[in-house]
């Protein structure tokens, strides 16, 4: 396979993980917080990680779109600052939740709901402090070929199929046939 079809940055301590490191499968996801698709696909990981349980490790990792939404490295860099005071899926999910608000009153509301410290949660927005991580994210996504949002790879191939409806979870559990 060429780099263009697998994950060139391996999944390593410094990722935002939802799942045992020994599950049988690891989903990686390049997304965009502001991105209609990834919105879309946000449900069908949640089912697909319900259904699939320890077998499978989730990964996200950022891929902000800013040409073509504005607020989309806002959120993932709100999402590193919550992940910093240990809220990151929290975040993560709330983001997805009320994507067609995101701006800054909105990741603001959210980080005072989620209980994070707000004054830090603010001033290492302004500082820009997780920007270096979310480049980092992004450029380890072009890497691996990624050029649009959302980007699949499993076990680490990309997953170039139907990711709605049924697709996601069949392409998944396929993965899981080996092991």
């Amino acid at each position: 396979m060429d780099d263009l079809h697998t994950l060139t940055i391996p999944v390593g301590p410094e990722d935002h993980t939802q799942g045992s490191a020994d599950a049988a499968v690891t989903l990686v996801e390049y997304g965009d917080y502001q991105c209609p698709f990834c919105g879309q696909a946000y449900p069908l990981i949640k089912d697909v990680q319900a259904r699939l349980g320890d077998r499978l490790r989730f990964v996200f990792r950022n891929f902000p779109l800013s040409s073509m939404h504005p607020e989309a490295e806002l959120g993932a860099e709100s999402a590193e600052a919550a992940g910093a005071q240990g809220m990151f899926w929290e975040m993560h999910d709330a983001l997805y939740e009320h994507q067609d608000q995101l701006g800054p009153d909105l990741v603001m509301e959210l980080g005072e709901r989620l209980g994070l410290d707000v004054k830090r949660f603010e001033s290492e927005l302004i500082a820009r402090k997780y920007r270096d991580r979310v480049q980092a994210d992004f450029m380890g996504g072009v890497r691996s070929g990624v050029n649009g949002t959302p980007t699949f790879f499993i076990n680490g191939e990309r997953f170039d199929g139907n990711w709605t409806g049924e697709g996601l979870l069949e392409a998944v559990t396929a993965a899981l046939g080996d092991r």
